[in-house]
């Protein structure tokens, strides 16, 4: 990953963005799968269907993403972060406080849609608008400190719930979010309009886009195929790590073993960070693919192996580390950075619409066809990520080599 510019990374803002993305990805998403057979056993619900309300709120948040990309650019990042900080807080608590089904599905779809306000499309956002020229690196750095999230939440959302009820515990992940995030959020919010004030008094700082115009519609169809389909395998997995790894024979150790996929995770964009400089985006992109159903062959060939269900859990991190770089970045590379929120809530869209029924889906397979053969036929989605990375390479015979190449104006590819 290499950068033409001697700007500085936003230190300051990659911190802060830190924290906030491990609170928003702990308490918006990885502690559902925790706090999820409470939540059904209250509401009288199958796991499967508590896992299917979650899949129609994933997918209702995703219809919302190309409106929130066009919010960002906008009205900046930033301010849609912290309105987003504060309706996670409310639809938190509305979920702790929901009477019903029906009032538990509208909260749940509030916290998704929220998500997609406070997470990574919106940070990486963020971190374009303030210093484009260096937001390759920055997300590098941001993603090294979130990759933490699901090791810092999966223990605390498990303790939590071992003595109070899944509804105490979602009041408190609400206030963090409205004490903790919407103060850093407005704060970051700041940075964005200053950074637009000076860009009218001088010239504007944009990267360009490295392909040129005849290919730029196939390969951001084949970019949006491999990440729909990566986060697929990635939705599915996460939500349902520590019941999959129980299924396949471990028990106790499932929670022990899970909990190293958020340092595997950090470990793959700190080698990436300070060794792929040689490699371009669209070659982690591949790699990361890769990785993923590899994990998951591990995982099937080895079970109930634990070592080879460590090694699963650090091969499966290793990939989804990397892919959350390259979500940001490969997009930046190939289209440039003029529109990027608008581009990446499209992206976003049609990932949380793939993605949004990997749940529900995993765990109707695992119900009627088993562990194994559900693991089996996830890996087999995820190669069809690789094959995705592969073909854009070929489109046009792009060198798998960083470079960014002035070329004319750039549009969304409809």
């Amino acid at each position: 990953m290499t950068t033409t510019s001697t700007e500085r990374s936003p230190v300051a803002a990659i911190l802060a963005l830190g924290l906030t993305q491990i609170i928003g990805y702990g308490t918006l998403y990885y502690s559902f799968s925790i706090l999820a057979p409470d939540m059904a056993r209250d509401l009288d619900w199958s796991s499967e269907w508590i896992f299917g309300a979650l899949s129609v709120a994933l997918l209702i948040g995703g219809l919302a993403a190309p409106t929130m990309g066009r919010w960002i650019d906008r009205f900046g990042a930033g301010r849609v972060m912290t309105a987003g900080s504060a309706i996670a807080a409310a639809a938190l608590a509305a979920c702790a406080f929901a009477p019903g089904k029906a009032a538990f599905v509208a909260a749940l779809i509030a916290i998704e849609t929220a998500s997609n306000l406070v997470q990574y499309g919106a940070a990486f956002a963020l971190l374009v608008q303030i210093r484009p020229k260096v937001a390759q690196r920055s997300i590098t750095y941001l993603t090294l400190i979130a990759g933490f999230a699901s090791t810092i939440f999966w223990p605390i959302a498990t303790a939590l719930n071992a003595h109070m009820p899944w509804q105490d515990v979602y009041l408190i992940f609400a206030a963090i979010n409205l004490l903790v995030c919407l103060p850093i959020h407005a704060w970051l919010s700041r940075s964005v309009s200053e950074t637009r004030k000076r860009e009218k008094n001088e010239a504007a700082k944009h990267v360009e886009p490295s392909l040129p115009p005849s290919v730029r519609t196939p390969a951001f169809i084949l970019m949006v195929i491999g990440f729909a389909l990566q986060s697929f395998v990635n939705a599915a997995l996460l939500v349902h790590m520590v019941p999959v790894l129980s299924g396949l024979g471990l028990g106790a150790m499932a929670v022990i073993v899970g909990t190293l996929f958020g340092p595997s995770q950090v470990l793959s964009r700190f080698i990436n960070m300070v060794f792929g400089s040689g490699l371009s985006q669209l070659t982690l992109a591949f790699i990361s693919a890769v990785l993923l159903p590899a994990a998951l062959i591990i995982l099937i060939v080895t079970a109930p192996s634990v070592p080879g269900a460590l090694v699963f859990a650090v091969v499966f991190g290793l990939g989804s580390g990397l892919s959350s770089i390259v979500q940001g970045t490969l997009p930046l590379v190939l289209f440039g950075s003029e529109g990027y929120g608008r581009r990446q809530g499209h992206v976003l869209s049609i990932r949380l619409m793939i993605s949004s029924t990997a749940p529900f889906i995993l765990a109707f397979m695992m119900e009627n066809i088993g562990a194994s053969w559900s693991l089996a036929i996830t890996a087999v989605v995820g190669a069809i990520a690789v094959l995705a990375f592969a073909a854009i390479g070929r489109l046009g015979q792009l060198p798998y080599r960083s470079h960014l190449t002035t070329l004319p104006g750039d549009e969304l590819p409809r």
